[in-house]
């Protein structure tokens, strides 16, 4: 069987290809590195099944013999991270929508069945916790760039289901609440990894906002198992599914966390919003999944703690620097 991966080369794109080429799979990624990397996939070269194409998923003409080749497609390519979000909204708006229009049209095309990645974000500024997938989708003003992703990503979800109820083609919808683990940068405004440097550094950890916002980190091995159960699923097609962590923690303490585990000399310093980003940011103070459907579906439940996660990242990066 071969799998196509667009967005392959970045954080979870990687793992989820990773995990492929260990299951067996022959293999196509898709990435054109705007935030995925090189380095995250130079070990799969010596997969005889692993074929790397660098380029847009929006150009057509590249993707159509892709998804012709190709059984399943794992769509994950999208403009991502609150600082690139920030700072440049057309680029998000154009890439998310546009590239999974193209996707979901060659799926069509050639029948081949899709997981689209979406994010918890589509639930804006909802604070009915927590989150279930039937929930009202609750976003800012069009004049904050931050709910740009957010609708983004809920027109990848309109467009998706709509291609299942109006073609029947086999959709399925993942929604990832705050993933985390080895490979993932703070480039793009990801909290763990930017907190890890700055406490390995023993630099001030710059905490945006007051730090009473809450969220749940999962294990990017964890959501790569709820991916795979959810595309091996016959009856997953035409819902969305959360797919995260229950294990709710404030920022700031996620930050004395890392300090300790650390044994940082460093301390938080808040820094607000129109600082951090130059401009104004829209955040929700909580972020907590339901997972009742995807259990009931697949029986996936998230098993690493985040203790265990710091733990393998701060390792990670301890270890790179030796």
């Amino acid at each position: 069987m071969k799998a196509l991966v667009t967005g392959g080369a970045g954080f979870i794109g990687s793992h989820l290809a990773q995990r492929l080429l260990e299951d067996g799979f022959q293999l196509a990624v898709v990435d054109d590195l705007s935030t995925g990397s090189l380095e995250n996939i130079e070990s799969f070269k010596e997969h005889a099944g692993f074929e790397l194409v660098i380029g847009d998923i929006r150009n057509a003409e590249l993707m159509e013999p892709m998804v012709e080749r190709c059984d399943v497609i794992f769509h994950l390519a999208a403009a991502v991270g609150v600082r690139l979000i920030a700072e440049d909204p057309v680029h998000t708006i154009e890439t998310n929508i546009g590239g999974t229009e193209i996707v979901l049209d060659l799926a069509n095309k050639f029948g081949k069945k899709i997981l689209i990645a979406s994010s918890s974000e589509v639930y804006g500024k909802s604070e009915a916790v927590p989150f279930s997938e039937g929930d009202d989708i609750v976003l800012g003003s069009t004049s904050m760039p931050r709910w740009a992703y957010a609708c983004s990503k809920a027109i990848d979800e309109f467009l998706g289901l709509a291609f299942y109820q109006q073609y029947g083609l086999g959709v399925v919808i993942a929604r990832f609440f705050n993933t985390i683990g080895p490979r993932q940068t703070g480039q793009y405004g990801m909290v763990v990894p930017r907190f890890v440097q700055m406490a390995l550094n023993d630099e001030p950890v710059l905490i945006y906002g007051t730090g009473k916002q809450t969220r749940c980190f999962c294990y990017v091995a964890d959501v790569v198992e709820a991916v795979i159960r959810l595309m091996n699923c016959e009856h997953a097609a035409g819902r969305v599914y959360n797919i995260g962590s229950s294990e709710e923690i404030s920022i700031e303490a996620l930050a004395d966390k890392i300090i300790e585990m650390t044994h940082s000399k460093s301390r938080k310093q808040y820094v607000p919003y129109e600082v951090a980003y130059g401009r104004a940011i829209e955040d929700m103070m909580r972020r907590v999944p339901s997972l009742e459907r995807i259990k009931e579906t697949v029986g996936w439940e998230s098993k690493t703690s985040l203790e265990e996660i710091l733990r393998v990242i701060t390792d990670r990066v301890v270890n790179s620097r030796e």
